[in-house]
């Protein structure tokens, strides 16, 4: 398993972020990896605008995974405190050839480690397509329960992604973040 560099995103990292959002997610390129969506969605997945408004924001952070002799992204994702107790965990994205390796797993525990430790937060939240069954059991398997709580997805905002289905909405998973131990 690769060592990894952790560090949130400059706005000097916003193309290589949207680079490495678009492989993960959209086209051919993605197939290579399994989280890809490209039998749901065409279209874009983000953008350098989209993502320089995350690395601005207040409460956000977009947290970068790399090895530590390498330039190259290897994943990221996007975190953010939201009201109350909840911290929110989206944008993931882990280079295709390096999926199934083992760094998906250490990117999300660094960041719940940032959301616990950083932030005080006591539950990670996420929204997930709720067609894509083998991500959920992915999450699933790592602390992740389904609400039922459904968001519809935005059809006819392109921001968003041009759906190739008329089934698509958004679930929320919920995880407890335990303290960690002394």
């Amino acid at each position: 398993m690769h060592e990894l560099l952790f560090r949130p995103a400059t706005p000097a990292d916003a193309e290589a972020v949207v680079a490495l959002v678009e492989s993960a997610y959209r086209g051919d390129a993605s197939r290579v990896g399994w989280t890809t969506e490209a039998d749901l969605l065409d279209g874009r997945r983000t953008d350098v605008e989209a993502v320089l408004a995350l690395i601005h924001a207040h409460d956000s952070m977009i947290l970068l995974a790399q090895p530590p002799d390498a330039q190259a992204l290897l994943a990221c994702c996007h975190l953010a405190r939201e009201c109350g107790d909840n911290a929110y965990f989206g944008m993931f994205a882990v280079r295709p050839g390096a999926q199934g390796g083992g760094v998906g797993r250490r990117v999300l525990a660094e960041a719940e480690r940032i959301a616990r430790e950083t932030w005080q937060c006591t539950h990670m939240a996420m929204t997930v397509i709720d067609a894509r069954a083998e991500l959920i059991a992915w999450y699933e398997r790592r602390g992740y329960h389904r609400t039922g709580e459904y968001k519809p997805f935005p059809y006819g905002d392109a921001r968003f992604g041009i759906p190739r289905r008329a089934d698509l909405r958004f679930e929320l998973l919920l995880k407890p973040l335990a303290k960690a131990c002394a």
